[in-house]
């Protein structure tokens, strides 16, 4: 993803870096509004690029997880409604996206906040997550 994607503490949605100052840093909503606030250093602001999910075996970046979405639901939002969604909905989803994610360490209000941070990147048209870059060819011995 070429922009870097902002999580705030307190605050809804996810935020795009505009500019950095001292002491603060300056973000743009990710909706229609576009609004744009500053994020003071007592703000707790989190890079997506820098979350990862657990799994049983190593843990999973989250923009791979966000990849697998997208091809599930080929880019477009997630059809579930995450207020109303049950346990088993969500457990089921989960599963199908990140079969072996560790149902100990995930609880539902992540799966919740996965889906919804989804839904605001693929609604926005942000769906690059992973940078596909291409192999080297490789030199016959």
């Amino acid at each position: 993803m070429e922009k870097t994607v902002l999580a705030i503490a307190g605050k809804p949605g996810l935020y795009t870096l505009v500019k950095q100052g001292r002491g603060m840093l300056i973000v743009e909503s990710i909706d229609e509004t576009r609004k744009r606030i500053p994020a003071a250093a007592r703000d707790r602001v989190t890079s997506l690029n820098d979350v990862s999910m657990y799994t049983t075996g190593e843990d999973v970046p989250l923009m791979s997880v966000f990849d697998a979405i997208k091809t599930k639901y080929n880019a477009a939002p997630v059809d579930i409604d995450v207020k109303k969604a049950t346990a088993e909905e969500l457990s089921a989803f989960m599963g199908e996206v990140l079969p072996d994610y560790d149902r100990d360490r995930v609880y539902l209000t992540d799966i919740k906040k996965l889906i919804q941070w989804y839904n605001i990147l693929a609604t926005n048209g942000m769906t690059d997550f992973v940078a596909h870059e291409e192999e080297p060819a490789q030199a016959e011995a």
